[in-house]
């Protein structure tokens, strides 16, 4: 029930922020938009209360026919690998909330119900155990999304949205082939945990392999497939930055885990050569072309696709260190990115440009937001004691135990990172002040400190204290290594 309850409850609320109509109502829209992403927040808690860390299998467990004629369910549950995610997209739903209050002005309510819809619909793809349900759920999520982009974007904001939901649309019918074979091999089942235990020959593996890879390396995005997100990035609205790094590009990542790895452990193995090149690539070299950039939002959008780099890695490394480091990774991505990503919004609110050489300077009239950009540009770093450390040093570590060159080319990110987020945080924070725009600037107001505050303790606190968030993944991934050393030929 909770499980339904997360999906449906920010589905409800959107629709109902819909139903206020024009901009004469937005107070109302507001009002009811913040309601229901806390409630939706709200429920969710008591998956992480109750969750059982010693039980590896999937809990809360909700099943209901759907479409009974072909064996499809509404099929529901949680594990210690997808639990996070649940959370971690329901308390950035309260922050997109929050962070928009004020700053969208024409068509509130549409605008806040897309994103609630679009809350409810990811907590689908991440509970869903049915293979139709979740590709229902996520080709959904591209809706929402395409809308935000299209309506409240950029300039050239048609463009980048049409480019999104292009890309993203075509990897995902090479899934849907893949989804219909096992469901026939499986002898009519749907069923995602069925599928882990399919004898599968190698040559068939290898088929069904790629046509997974493009839907969810796509959406990660990988190398060389990642050139939609720095223009989504660019034309989109804070918010619609701010979920797309920290909850929709962790679809495709969610995937890998959830299909690939155990459906298909053979070819996983077959093609970790692959897996892991690619991975450094985007970590080594999308590191050096976000150095080159002069548009704030465009970096960290590099920035965001260097480090799902780091995640992939982990994923393909087969062993806890890895995996582990690899879902710590995407849960402080989720922090950090939409962190800066808001950091950058409050200086475009503000100024209405993103352009690095506009800035300089800032640090003195807004001290408070400069200390704060200066913890989220160190967590995106990788320092110490910050949630992007962490993460980092356990793919390190477990690329270690695997080849040592590999292990070093990972951790060039941790220069990498650092070169090209503390230079832009220079040119932007500190220096004199640039210009009269930069003189006239206005310090955080309160609903800017509690966004920000939120997501620094969430940085501090899995940085320094980071057992809570890993200690639910132990048994699940664990139990999926077990599926992946399991031949299935």
């Amino acid at each position: 029930m909770l499980l339904s309850l997360a999906i449906w409850i920010p589905i409800v609320a959107g629709l109902a922020v819909l139903a206020t109509g024009d901009d004469r109502n937005a107070p109302l829209a507001r009002t009811l938009a913040l309601v229901g992403a806390l409630l939706g927040f709200l429920v969710t808690i008591p998956l992480y209360t109750g969750f059982d860390v010693g039980d590896p299998g999937f809990q809360f467990v909700e099943k209901a026919a759907w479409i009974p004629q072909f064996n499809i369910h509404y099929h529901l549950g949680v594990d210690g690998i997808s639990l996070w995610f649940v959370l971690l997209n329901a308390f950035v739903t309260v922050l997109v909330v929050i962070a928009g209050w004020s700053v969208i002005e024409a068509r509130v309510a549409q605008y806040f119900a897309a994103f609630l819809v679009m809350s409810g619909l990811l907590n689908g793809v991440f509970s869903a155990l049915d293979a139709v349900l979740f590709y229902v759920f996520f080709e959904a999520t591209l809706i929402p999304m395409f809308i935000i982009i299209g309506v409240w974007g950029g300039p050239n904001r048609v463009y980048a949205a049409v480019k999104f939901f292009l890309y993203t649309l075509f990897g995902s019918l090479l899934m849907l082939v893949a989804l219909l074979y096992l469901y026939n091999k499986s002898g009519g089942s749907f069923s995602i945990p069925d599928w882990w235990n399919l004898p599968l020959p190698l040559g068939t593996q290898m088929v069904l392999f790629f046509g997974f890879l493009f839907a969810f390396a796509i959406k990660v995005p990988m190398w060389p497939v990642h050139t939609w997100l720095p223009d989504a990035h660019t034309e989109a609205p804070t918010g619609s930055s701010v979920v797309l790094a920290a909850i929709l590009l962790k679809l495709g990542a969610y995937g890998f885990v959830r299909f690939t790895l155990p459906i298909l452990p053979d070819a996983s193995r077959e093609l970790a050569w692959l897996m892991i090149a690619l991975s450094l690539v985007a970590v080594v070299y999308i590191g050096l072309v976000a150095l080159v950039q002069t548009d704030m939002k465009r970096l960290i959008a590099y920035s965001s696709i260097s480090h799902m780099g780091f995640v992939t890695l982990g994923f393909f490394l087969f062993n806890a260190w890895g995996v582990e480091g690899a879902l710590v990774q995407m849960i402080s991505h989720g922090f950090v990115s939409a962190a800066l990503f808001l950091c950058v919004g409050v200086l475009y609110d503000r100024m209405h440009t993103r352009m690095i050489a506009d800035y300089g300077g800032v640090v003195n009239t807004m001290p408070k937001f400069a200390s704060f950009m200066m913890l989220f540009a160190l967590a995106n770093c990788g320092l110490p004691a910050t949630s992007g450390f962490v993460g980092e040093f356990l793919v390190i570590m477990g690329a270690t135990k695997v080849n040592g060159w590999i292990a070093a080319a990972a951790a060039s990110t941790l220069v990498l990172g650092a070169a090209y987020t503390l230079w832009m945080y220079k040119r932007v924070i500190f220096g004199a002040v640039a210009n009269e725009r930069v003189a006239r600037l206005k310090d955080l107001n309160a609903r800017e400190l509690l966004v920000l505050g939120l997501l620094a303790a969430a940085v501090l606190a899995m940085g320094v204290y980071p057992l809570p968030f890993t200690e639910v993944m132990h048994g699940s991934v664990n139990e999926l290594l077990r599926h992946v050393a399991l031949p299935k030929t």
